[in-house]
């Protein structure tokens, strides 16, 4: 840190208890400055000689009082410690400026009207020779200098000037190539790899340290003078964030919600200036203090830009209602994720609809997380309602997919938490599987669930029997096949509907592979007759229960038709 000593004789300057300060002196005292709540004896000559208030304010007093002159400056800026600073400084005494003090001193002797136009080398031009020479220079003692406008600013114009010599100071040293950065600064995290090893965000932990007006401020001036990318400027915004936003006690809301707001308006406009992962972090903040719809449909309308790039974890969003049992419910805000991020998508479509590649790569992507996120959600809140389900789900049903495997994990999950809906819910949930895109591992999986209804199990065994066959592609919509399929998944519904209630759970598991194998003998058998072909019992053997009992049941039907050929 820079220092300035002014002055040459030994500080005589004393205490009587706190709030007398006197000067060590065979003179006896001829005027008391009241500063707040301390009273300073001095001698009028040394004051006299260089500030021009004091001269006005104790030649305004001289005809009240015959011995000693008693005045009051209740107002000066940085009260009685800068005060003292200018007294010692009119005495001769040494005095040491640093960044701590300097603009505090700077202030008191602007306000006492210590120009050079009374004294050369009076006070107020050597704080200023100090600060252009030194301070502003120093890219710590310039931080500091800000820290510590923040008190004085109702009481001087001295201090606007002040900062905004510091802002440009700043501003000017961030635009550095790192390659020329050659002075002290903090840096805590993983550092790039650069020739000599600083990282071109070098300055945003120091910047993190002031109070947020002030960063607004000289945030604002960093991108008005340009040289700094905004992907730079974003990771000093989410670095500020992660130190600043902390909501502990009910008191801190207010501040932490205007602390909030004033980081948003701060974002760039560039879409990759920041990461969705902070974006999505705003967004959680923003719902937990409460901030306003414009502030979170902002947001809202950037995440869903590149929603493609968020996690699960990110999209497990606290309510911010207090006392919730469920601890992540927000559907509301991840539906309104997926709109934005379908509105943003069509509009990219419609701009360039050459290349349709990229938006159907971000589309899979999103499923994937929508599918994951379900699952999750399903897994930890109980409340979680079938309708909610089914409506985050239908929003991403038309995405491009490679499997259903997602989505059928997510409605498993979703069974295995709310045991206790009814058949029709679960009729409706199940519609959200396309069988067809079911991996093996899946379909294996699922033919043994006892959460599924016994149609989603048929149509299962049914598509994995045709995939098992010569012709790998399903039966076209409307074929006599899948119109069988459907009628038999029907009175199986309708029969397990009727007789659900009044047979034990291994009858059940029992009747259910009983009546499965009878429903797949008559579509095989239909098939045959459509010229479709044999299914050996090899075919089923890797479907676990139901698949000997199906094999059983086609023998006949078999050496039917053999015969008959």
């Amino acid at each position: 840190m820079k220092i300035m000593k002014l002055g040459t004789k030994p500080d005589s300057f004393q205490s009587d208890e706190d709030c007398i300060r006197y000067v060590a002196s065979d003179l006896a005292t001829d005027v008391v400055v009241n500063v707040g709540d301390v009273k300073f004896y001095l001698h009028k000559f040394p004051l006299l000689s260089k500030s021009a208030r004091l001269q006005k304010l104790i030649a305004a007093t001289v005809d009240e009082q015959s011995d000693a002159a008693e005045i009051n400056i209740p107002d000066i800026p940085g009260g009685p410690p800068a005060f003292e600073i200018c007294a010692k400084f009119c005495y001769g005494m040494t005095v040491t400026l640093n960044a701590y003090n300097v603009v505090a001193a700077r202030c008191a002797a602007d306000y006492l009207e210590m120009y050079e136009s009374l004294e050369s080398g009076n006070l107020v031009y050597k704080i200023e020779f100090f600060l252009n020479s030194s301070v502003l220079r120093s890219w710590k003692d310039s931080i500091v200098v800000l820290q510590t406008t923040r008190t004085l600013h109702p009481w001087s114009e001295e201090v606007k000037k002040i900062d905004v010599r510091c802002f440009e100071s700043i501003a000017l040293t961030v635009a550095v190539e790192p390659a020329r950065v050659d002075w002290s600064y903090t840096y805590n995290r993983r550092k790039l790899n650069n020739k000599n090893g600083v990282a071109r965000d070098w300055w945003v932990e120091d910047l993190a340290e002031l109070n947020i007006d002030v960063y607004k401020r000289v945030v604002s001036t960093i991108r008005r003078k340009g040289g700094v990318s905004p992907q730079v400027i974003g990771e000093a915004l989410e670095v500020y964030a992660a130190k600043r936003i902390q909501f502990q006690t009910e008191n801190d809301v207010d501040e932490q919600r205007c602390l909030l707001e004033t980081l948003i308006s701060l974002l760039p406009s560039e879409k990759q200036s920041v990461s969705c992962r902070f974006l999505i972090k705003l967004l959680k903040s923003s719902v937990s203090l409460g901030c306003g719809e414009d502030v979170r449909n902002k947001l809202s309308r950037r995440i869903g830009e590149k929603l493609d790039e968020a996690s699960v974890d990110d999209l497990l969003i606290r309510a911010s209602s207090q006392g919730c049992e469920t601890v992540y419910d927000d559907i509301d805000i991840v539906e309104t994720l997926i709109d934005e991020f379908i509105i943003q998508t069509q509009k990219r479509d419609e701009l360039d609809c050459s290349d349709m590649s990229v938006s159907d790569s971000s589309k899979i992507i999103v499923a994937k997380l929508i599918d994951g996120y379900l699952a999750e959600i399903s897994r930890i809140g109980p409340d979680f309602l079938t309708s909610k389900f089914i409506a985050v789900a239908e929003k991403v049903s038309c995405f491009p997919r490679s499997s259903h495997d997602g989505i059928y994990r997510a409605i498993d999950m979703f069974l295995k938490q709310h045991p206790g809906i009814s058949k029709s819910e679960k009729k409706l949930i199940c519609r959200l599987i396309d069988c067809r895109k079911l991996s093996h591992e899946a379909c294996a999986h699922a033919v043994q669930n006892e959460r599924l209804p016994l149609r989603v199990i048929v149509q299962i065994l049914f598509f994995e029997q045709v995939r098992a066959t010569a012709k790998p592609s399903p039966p076209p919509s409307g074929s006599r096949g899948s119109s069988t399929m459907e009628e038999e998944c029907d009175s199986v519904t309708a029969r397990e509907e009727t007789t659900g209630d009044k047979t034990s759970s291994s009858e059940k598991t029992k009747a259910k592979g009983v009546v499965t194998s009878s429903i797949f003998s008559k579509l095989w058998t239909g098939k045959d007759k459509d010229g479709v072909g044999d299914i050996s019992s090899s075919d089923t053997s890797e479907s676990p229960g139901s698949a000997t009992t199906v094999d059983d049941k086609s023998t006949p039907s078999t050496r039917r038709r053999r015969s008959s050929s």
